[in-house]
């Protein structure tokens, strides 16, 4: 069970977010906190060592998130951190990645844009606890995993982020592998375009191929997201 400590002001996002959390499987929200001090006393007093991954609000009333973030590195608390804000500039993005952000989301965002992100962050943790990374491949589908499907820049000539957003959704709420055919069928593209954005989702670490006979007995790909899904 991977384990969340939820921390923004808005009393109504932080119980949205929380609730957001509780809803994908395998994480479990640990406490709630409203401010910086309040998330501090959460992760070093009331449940030290009890928290691995914080949502954390940007815009708090007693301090900046990221000054938050920097003191809890600066401390060695061990804590992922996934940034949930409406703060937008560049600057902010760069700090952020700076003291060791995993992943931002901007606000507002719904649920399936929170669970994408928690899935993904799954599949990262999976991945550290398999074998060592023995080569260049491992250690970028390992990170892959951190990154949304349209994050890749720039998309491969012919690709846009709109479609390659729809091909992830069907792949990822699907209840079985699925071929680039059935794909194809359930977004009204080409069978040839349909598989070049799945192609593209295995090279990125966030889909998988496996074997399977189609019709009439036929080897074909079939591809299944590479995180687990949760409702």
């Amino acid at each position: 069970m991977i384990r969340v400590l939820v921390v923004d002001d808005d009393l109504l996002a932080a119980e949205a977010h929380a609730a957001y959390v509780e809803r994908v499987d395998g994480f479990a929200v640990v406490a709630v906190a409203h401010s910086a001090g309040e998330a501090h006393a959460a992760l070093t007093t009331v449940h030290p060592g009890a928290v691995d991954l914080v949502l954390l609000d940007l815009t708090l009333p007693d301090a900046h998130g990221l000054e938050l973030a920097r003191r809890l590195r600066a401390e060695r608390v061990r804590v992922d951190i996934m940034a949930i804000t409406a703060v937008r500039d560049l600057e902010a993005v760069q700090t952020a990645v700076s003291v060791g952000v995993t992943q931002y989301l901007i606000k507002p965002f719904g649920f399936p844009a929170l669970r994408e992100r928690l899935e993904q962050y799954r599949a990262f943790r999976d991945g550290l606890a398999g074998d060592a990374a023995t080569t260049q491949g491992d250690v970028d589908a390992l990170l892959a995993h951190l990154r949304p499907a349209g994050a890749a820049a720039p998309l491969p000539k012919g690709l846009t982020a709109t479609t390659l957003d729809a091909v992830s959704s069907a792949l990822r709420t699907a209840a079985q592998p699925r071929s680039a055919s059935e794909l194809a069928a359930a977004l009204d593209l080409s069978r040839v375009t349909a598989r070049r954005y799945l192609e593209h989702l295995a090279e990125l670490g966030l889909a998988r191929r496996s074997q399977r006979y189609g019709t009439p007995g036929r080897p074909e790909v079939a591809y299944a997201w590479a995180g687990a899904r949760g409702d």
